[in-house]
């Protein structure tokens, strides 16, 4: 046996976080910050002292013998059981040729510690500990130490894992060279105890004694904070832990207002709530992130992931929330996007829980979706004593107006453009958020709200695309619109995960469109939805043994390659439970029971039933774990599909969406969907107004228009008065355009001090 001090090998292979395929994820409701995660029937990664911060790759288990020696994730025959839906306490057995390894991962409620209690069968059998650091979010520059306890530090980030029998050997190494697995992997047992491997990636493995036992791995600042976490665990004992977490958890769930449903569709939706209250951070509470996990992780050290928050996220999950009774979570996450909306009145693309921005993207139904939780909330009569939503709505309002309805993202973070999707989100904050505003603000984005939506075909649907003639309809809503309206539908769309790729606006169709019956925006009998519909079913629709899927939109790259690797920039979009949810929610408003939508996304799940991002739908790689219909190597599970299930269970029960607000339903009805008002913007012209309309052009600075009619007759200029939210107008009504064919005119920008160039005409209907 070696007994060197240093192991050999710095700094390690390159190192990557683990898949992101879990089990389970777990948290303690009690003042611990600490969030667990597993999968393959071990730990993986740990989060503390934050839901955006991961410290460890994985925990994991080798058991040697006279039979030899096998590390138990490999093996993967395991099963997961927890003691109820809504008490996520993963108690796994593990069984091998010549072993039975029962394991139970118990958050502690008082302190940022697990508590491992371990149990082994198998005559002559050993157990071996392997835990892999990877503190402050990267496998880079960590330390290790192998000594009593099993220690590890970078910066103000430790751990420590102390056995309460103690470990018989201990050994610290780089990953690839020195490591625990490498020493099994050459020598067949453990034979090296190295005592420390510096700033690296690397690895720690321990040796257990006896038959069962108890673990606690601690977290601190400092490894003297950790050890001392993890020993007052153990001293506390295990059972006065466990107990607190299951009374704690079943206090909460036993609140949750779950409608009747089949066996699994109610246990799933049980697991659903529990995934989304575990992903909501204590040291920020409402911040919910999108996936405690890393897309495809085993190939990856991003820093990013999906454990970050995106403002959608976390109002679908405040949905849900709400939907269930859990009204007060839902007003955190309010709280808590009133507090990291930008000043401008938009929200980052996404951010870490503490509200630093980590990508700078701007997503427009992000900056929408806060004023629809703050409806929801109102229509439940649950906001008061919240204070600065009014402020918060106004805010938010202002940028909706000043940028859109052109999204610089949509929903898939990929283009600019006008989504049927983002749009509808716009169109219905805008409607909803009158409410909050009173007196010409109110009537303006009443009335640009009502131009938008009678604008949505102009710029989301097409009677002359490449797919109409092909599928025999009259024509469908495209996936999106392009982001220079220069005609109509006319441009490309530059597909970001096919390296580049440009494909014609109107050859791309998604699902988009769905949202809009789904908003109360249009009806789900309307033929333009029914044709888009049946093109985005021979497109997009993915049937798998487990029941139908969709993809987002055809020739989607976002997934793994043909063979099964990761996703590396490119790759094969796979189809998407969540998509299935959406369907769902479309036969639910056709009069259809949305059931069978409900039991393909709970066929759909990992074997603890967590709903995954994507599913494989190619032939079985059995090598590579990929079944059809079963989880791909996307995140998982992912909030937003957990959120999707909730409320499409709960739309089933109540007969309409959450989303379908009653201001909105009220205000629809009052003027049938008919705008008074049709706004002209240099980003969004048009060229002829419908009959009965007023005309308003809208611009970001102070103008004067240099007008005529029916071809430059009777010239005369207008200076443009202040709009609401700082735009500016010249406002032409029925008096004013009266017995006209066309508007002729040019602008002339008093900021600026020129000529905007060329002229505009307008047919007046």
């Amino acid at each position: 046996m070696s007994t060197s001090t240093l192991a050999p090998g710095a700094p390690g292979i390159r190192p990557t976080w683990t898949s992101s395929a879990k089990d389970l994820v777990t948290t303690a409701l009690g003042p611990a910050r600490l969030w667990v995660t597993m999968g393959f029937g071990i730990v993986n990664e740990i989060y503390w002292p934050a839901t955006g911060t991961p410290q460890i790759r994985d925990l994991g288990f080798i058991v040697a013998g006279p039979g030899g020696w096998s590390e138990v994730k490999r093996v993967a025959h395991y099963t997961v059981s927890v003691p109820e839906p809504y008490v996520p306490l993963p108690r796994v057995v593990h069984e091998g040729d010549f072993y039975r390894l029962t394991i139970e991962l118990l958050p502690d409620p008082l302190r940022d510690a697990l508590l491992i209690s371990w149990q082994l069968e198998g005559e002559g059998n050993t157990l071996y500990v392997l835990l892999s650091p990877h503190l402050g979010n990267s496998g880079e520059g960590n330390t290790a130490e192998a000594g009593a306890d099993l220690a590890a530090w970078k910066g103000n980030n430790a751990l420590c894992l102390v056995s309460e029998s103690g470990f018989s050997r201990a050994s610290a190494g780089y990953v690839g060279v020195s490591d625990g697995w490498q020493d099994f992997d050459r020598n067949g047992r453990m034979s090296w105890t190295f005592s420390e491997a510096r700033d690296g990636n690397v690895a720690l493995l321990g040796e257990l004694g006896g038959s069962e036992g108890v673990l606690a791995l601690g977290f601190s600042q400092h490894v003297e904070g950790a050890r001392t976490l993890a020993r007052s665990a153990l001293a506390e004992g295990y059972d006065g832990a466990r107990q607190r977490f299951i009374d704690d958890w079943e206090a909460w769930g036993t609140k949750l207002v779950i409608p009747a449903g089949s066996l699994a569709v109610q246990r799933e939706a049980y697991l659903s709530a529990v995934v989304l209250k575990v992903h909501e951070d204590r040291s920020f509470p409402g911040s919910i992130v999108a996936s405690l996990s890393v897309p495809w992780g085993n190939s990856s050290d991003s820093s990013g992931g999906y454990h970050l928050v995106w403002a959608r996220d976390c109002v679908e999950a405040g949905l849900a929330l709400i939907a269930v009774g859990e009204i007060e979570d839902a007003i955190w996450m309010l709280c808590y996007l009133i507090a990291t909306q930008r000043d401008d009145g938009h929200w980052s693309q996404n951010t870490f829980p503490d509200g630093r921005a980590f990508w700078d993207g701007i997503q427009l139904d992000e900056v929408g979706f806060p004023i629809l939780l703050a409806a929801k909330l109102a229509e439940q009569g649950a906001l008061n004593g919240v204070g600065g939503v009014e402020a918060m709505v106004r805010r938010a309002v202002g940028y909706l107006v000043q940028h859109g309805p052109i999204s610089a993202q949509d929903r898939w973070e990929e283009n600019a453009g006008i989504s049927p999707f983002t749009l509808g989100i716009e169109i219905v904050a805008l409607i909803a958020a009158a409410a909050f505003l009173d007196g010409e603000e109110r009537d303006y984005v009443l009335a640009l709200a009502d131009c938008w939506n009678e604008r949505i075909e102009d710029w989301t649907y097409t009677t002359d695309g490449p797919l109409a003639v092909a599928h025999g309809v009259a024509g469908y809503y495209v996936r999106l619109g392009p982001a220079v309206l220069d005609g109509g539908l006319c441009g490309r769309i530059n597909v970001k995960n096919r390296s580049g790729e440009t494909v014609e606006a109107k050859a791309l169709v998604g699902m988009e469109f769905l949202y809009l019956v789904r908003l109360g925006l249009r009806k789900a009998d309307d033929p333009r939805i029914l044709d888009s519909l049946r093109i985005a079913d021979a497109l997009l629709r993915v049937e798998t043994p487990q029941g139908i899927a969709y993809r987002r939109y055809n020739g989607d790259g976002y997934g793994e390659k043909e063979n099964g690797s990761p996703f590396d920039g490119s790759g094969i979009g796979r189809a998407w439970p969540l998509l299935a949810g959406e369907r769902g929610h479309f036969d639910l408003l056709a009069g259809q029971d949305p059931l069978p939508w409900l039991e393909t996304m709970t066929r759909m799940t990992g074997p603890g039933g967590l709903i995954p991002e994507q599913v494989w739908d190619g032939p079985a790689i059995p090598a590579r774990m990929l079944e059809p219909g079963k989880p791909s190597g996307s995140a998982m599970p992912l909030v937003w599909a957990h959120a999707e299930f909730l409320k499409l269970l709960v739309a089933r029960e109540k007969k309409r969406p959450l989303e379908l607000l009653a201001s909105v339903e009220a205000h629809l009805a009052a003027t049938g969907g008919r705008a008074g008002t049709w706004f002209w913007r240099l980003d969004t012209p048009f060229d002829a107004l419908p009959a009965e309309r007023e005309l308003v052009i809208d611009l970001a600075q102070p103008f004067t228009l240099h007008m005529g009619f029916d071809g430059w007759q009777g010239i005369a200029d207008r200076r443009s008065a202040p709009l609401p939210f700082g735009r500016h107008g010249v406002r032409l009504g029925a008096v004013d355009l009266a017995g006209h064919r066309s508007l002729e005119f040019t602008l002339y920008m008093e900021t600026d001090a020129r000529w905007e160039g060329g002229d505009q005409r307008i047919a007046l209907a």
